[in-house]
């Protein structure tokens, strides 16, 4: 039995001096029962015949006692798992409820506890306060959406003003750099401002290198696009992620919260769509501690922020690529087509996070969607029409178009067919060809309707359907009566157009031009009759 003074001892060496159980028992002697036994009750047991309370020695177990042995093989599988996917002593205790355990959840936490030879503290930090406008934090996570009706991970990325709490969240498919980039950025917008520090963990997209202490060694375009906005980036330790608290638990936030109920949508602007009315419904409600909603709190700390930047930051990744002989450039093993009239050899790319955009110099010469499969060819059937025209043979085989008239209104299959017909002079392919080209200059709606009112009057050329473009986008102009008032000869103005004919003088074109007279009718002061 130990005394008091020597659980004290004990107590204090590990509760408040932080030694572990193994230290207390090298040096202070102690055996590592008589440890556990000060730890659990700091007053002397000997009046107690019963044994220490609280620990459950020298007590039978007669509920829990039949799930012991279950207890052990779940301490020892989970032995074998990795550190953060073990069992806690609540998933213990559901699993052995299951089999018909009906004690309580402490007894479990108890004897868990006791058989890991460890006590099971919570970790303890301060709480911390912030002024308006001065921090914000910013981290990625995980979140499942249903995109196009099938189930798909999105990552998220949330940035969040410390003072307020007012978050802001969008979804990407990927945390590449230019996610990281254009989702900061989308986040100042919202907030109309920048704060003035924001913190990190040591994201690959803000950091190249760990360095001694808080030092980082930057991405470049990182270091880019925080001197854009001019804020102050503070970095986390390594492995303490407590630092940033506030957007650790946000993410957690979100995932209940902001992606609760499931999103659904056709495409990712619609996710980031219900994504932003999500967080703007955030201003109505109120922090726990806090006696202001965040929406209020927010108007505080909104009229301080750093100002935006007069332009935009470009929110991508660069690469210089070479057209292949399919008039395609390739990024991310991923191919995108080029204008045939427009390509050169050796273009610039620029890959944002939804879209791609492929420039002759500083010149855009063509914009697709951004694919994130592997070995997909993203072609514009427009690209490939001057050569098309020039090779009509080929339009049945060529993959551009076999991509256009998948999706083409059947007012162009229609067009097909009328081209396609046998011994009339309809032009053949290469007038249909030289047809969809006007998509290159009018809108697809317009020559759509175009097409339908050619083919109407039976006679569908490219001529008839610029025509019907040309009537429906430049109608006649209708002028306006001529206001005459206050000019001088205003009466004599008014009479053109009204004078009578003199039907006698287009006779006189009948003779030989060299027995017509001067006809000096029309010398008389006012008389505007044309002379012959």
């Amino acid at each position: 039995m130990i005394s008091v003074d020597e659980r004290e001892e004990i107590r204090r060496a590990h509760l408040i001096e932080g030694d572990s159980l193994r230290k207390i028992e090298r040096e202070k002697g102690y055996s590592r029962r008589t440890i556990h036994k000060a730890l659990g009750n700091a007053e002397d047991g000997e009046d107690r015949p019963g044994g220490e309370r609280g620990t459950g020695q020298g007590r039978e177990s007669p509920v829990l006692g039949p799930y012991k042995a279950k207890i052990e093989a779940l301490l020892e599988e989970s032995r074998r798992l990795p550190r953060k996917q073990r069992y806690t002593g609540h998933q213990i205790y559901k699993q052995i409820q299951a089999e018909g355990y009906s004690g309580s959840e402490s007894g479990v936490h108890v004897y868990v506890w006791r058989r890991r030879g460890e006590e099971q503290r919570p970790e303890i930090f301060l709480p911390l306060g912030f002024e308006p406008g001065q921090d914000g934090q910013v981290d990625f996570g995980e979140a499942v959406i249903e995109l196009n009706g099938e189930r798909e991970t999105a990552q998220f990325i949330e940035v969040r003003l410390n003072y307020s709490r007012k978050p802001f969240v969008r979804a990407y498919p990927t945390q590449k750099q230019e996610c990281f980039f254009e989702g900061q950025a989308a986040a100042f917008t919202f907030f109309e401002g920048v704060p003035y520090r924001l913190s990190y963990d040591n994201l690959k997209a803000a950091v190249l290198r760990v360095l001694k202490g808080r030092a980082r060694a930057e991405q470049r375009r990182f270091t880019a696009f925080r001197s854009h906005h001019l804020f102050e980036a503070h970095f986390c330790t390594p492995g303490e992620g407590h630092e940033k608290g506030g957007v650790e638990n946000g993410i957690g936030y979100a995932q209940r919260n902001l992606f609760v109920p499931l999103i659904k949508a056709g495409s990712w602007d619609e996710v980031n769509a219900q994504l932003l009315k999500r967080c703007q419904a955030e201003d109505a409600r109120t922090v726990r501690g806090q006696k202001q909603t965040i929406g209020e709190m927010f108007a505080q700390e909104q009229a301080v922020l750093l100002p935006l930047p007069p332009h935009g930051f470009r929110c991508c990744a660069h690469a210089e690529v070479t057209l292949n002989g399919y008039g395609q450039v390739t990024y991310e093993t991923n191919r995108y087509s080029v204008p045939v009239k427009q390509a050169r050899k050796q273009l610039i790319l620029h890959a944002y996070p939804f879209r791609i955009e492929i420039l002759d110099d500083t010149r855009v010469i063509a914009t697709h969607a951004r694919c994130y499969g592997r070995e997909q060819e993203m072609l514009d059937p427009l690209h490939y029409l001057p050569l098309l025209e020039q090779r009509p043979g080929a339009f049945e085989y060529a993959r551009p178009m076999r991509v256009m008239r998948q999706t083409w209104p059947a007012v162009y299959e229609r067009a097909l067919t009328y081209f396609q017909q046998p011994d009339t002079d309809t032009g053949g392919i290469r007038e249909l060809v030289r047809i969809l080209r006007l998509l290159e200059a009018f809108p697809a709606a317009e020559v759509e309707a175009a097409v339908a009112a050619a083919l109407q009057y039976g006679k569908l050329s490219v001529d008839a359907v610029r025509l019907h473009l040309r009537q429906t986008l430049q109608p006649d102009r209708v002028s306006e009566p001529l206001d005459l008032t206050g000019l001088t000869q205003a009466d004599t103005l008014k009479a053109v157009g009204q004078q009578p004919l003199h039907l006698a003088r287009y006779n006189r074109f009948l003779q030989p031009a060299s027995d017509l007279a001067p006809d000096r009718s029309c010398d008389a002061p006012g008389d505007i009759h044309d002379c012959a």
